[in-house]
């Protein structure tokens, strides 16, 4: 298939549906209960709500909505430190503009901007550090954020900053690594996941081997996924194609964009300018080693958190909004106490209903939001 609506054909999406609808004998753990697959991106989660996908699956079949939307596990601290640096006067502060309206514990980024803060959106790093060039008596902050997927592009901006000596160019780095978040899912002693849909954006840069280790040590099947419908449900067909079959392996349904062993170019950008914090702080997840990045010490020149001082609170979510859950996959967006109330796109009090990968805004945006309220106060009743 060469052309997008090819991968949205309605005939080859029956077909796969049947095909997935007749693995169901062949499955014993589908006899038990819900066989619950994650998909770890939130573009998956999109891509599922505004094609209907779920509807289309038997209901043996349970997609469990994972944390792989890096604006929406900002923890609330790191958005009050954007806040901080953007409010400095001496500061233009960059960022892409799904994360200029997620809440911190005071006023989001657009906020500040309305009250007299330069913030800017940008659509890549490269547009930040051209306005470090226009603007060499300001300091220019970029908010670097985004799994590997973003961080070649970062990591590139830092070494072009470099060659040209630009100096009024920094980052906020807050990239994140994917493999530490489903090592954590898979740890936690309350998730049960028969299978993964892995990011395929994310490895399009790192690759298949990464995820070898879901297969070889959790023994869970897991599918590089693309993001069209029909790419979900080939996806799916194959996880339960492993299950069926007794095998747990890493299969590539995304093999056209999806080379085995990732961008080399990127990966050598990545490792030569960052390298692994200890520990970095999730919203809903906590504290996982090793999973976010900082610059390497011989790039601290264009390290915002080396060049000013920086908050670095720690700050709890408020109780009513249950962004950790959601993230977690412990509950469906729909569940949480103020969706579609409370929390709505135009008032937000979570991170998940303002990023446009976020899953709380593809059930607002793609969902049935009265059935979905209905839903919620039937099991309040229940419980």
């Amino acid at each position: 298939m060469k052309y997008v609506d090819e991968f949205r054909d309605p005939a080859k999406a029956r077909a796969l549906v049947k095909e997935i609808t007749a693995l169901y004998e062949k499955i014993p753990a589908a006899h038990q209960g819900p066989l619950q697959l994650m998909e770890f991106c939130g573009g998956h989660t999109h891509t599922i709500f505004r094609y209907g996908i779920e509807q289309l699956l038997p209901d043996w079949i349970e997609l469990v909505h994972g944390p792989g939307c890096p604006v929406c596990v900002l923890p609330m601290g790191r958005v009050d430190d954007c806040v901080a640096l953007a409010e400095r006067p001496d500061v233009i502060f960059t960022t892409f503009g799904d994360a200029m309206r997620v809440p911190g514990s005071k006023k989001s980024l657009l906020q500040a901007k309305a009250e007299g803060a330069d913030v800017r959106m940008v659509y890549s790093p490269m547009d930040a550090l051209q306005l470090a060039k226009k603007h060499p008596d300001r300091q220019v902050i970029f908010f670097a954020l985004g799994f590997e997927t973003t961080m070649p592009s970062t990591a590139l901006t830092v070494l072009q900053a470099e060659r040209e000596g630009i100096e009024n160019f920094s980052l906020f780095c807050n990239h994140i690594t994917t493999v530490p978040t489903i090592k954590a899912i898979l740890d936690s002693p309350d998730m049960r996941i028969d299978g993964f849909l892995a990011p395929g954006h994310v490895s399009m840069v790192v690759g298949e081997q990464p995820f070898q280790f879901v297969a070889q040590h959790y023994h869970r099947p897991i599918v590089i996924t693309g993001f069209e419908p029909l790419d979900i449900l080939q996806s799916i067909w194959m996880l339960l194609r492993q299950m069926a079959d007794g095998r747990c392996e890493v299969e590539n349904q995304y093999a056209r964009v999806v080379a085995s062993r990732g961008n080399t170019a990127g990966l050598q950008a990545i490792a030569q300018v960052f390298e692994l914090r200890e520990f970095f702080e999730w919203r809903g997840l906590g504290s996982i080693d090793h999973s976010g990045v900082r610059m390497r010490p011989e790039y601290a020149r264009f390290d915002a958190e080396q060049k000013f001082s920086v908050p670095n609170l720690r700050i709890t979510d408020p109780k009513s909004c249950q962004c950790g859950e959601v993230l977690k996959g412990a509950i469906r967006p729909w569940q949480c106490k103020v969706f579609g109330t409370g929390c709505t796109p135009e008032t937000p009090m979570g991170a998940l209903m303002v990023s446009s990968e976020g899953a709380c805004a593809a059930y607002y945006n793609f969902g049935d939001l009265q059935e979905l309220l209905q839903r919620r106060e039937k099991e309040v009743v229940h419980a």
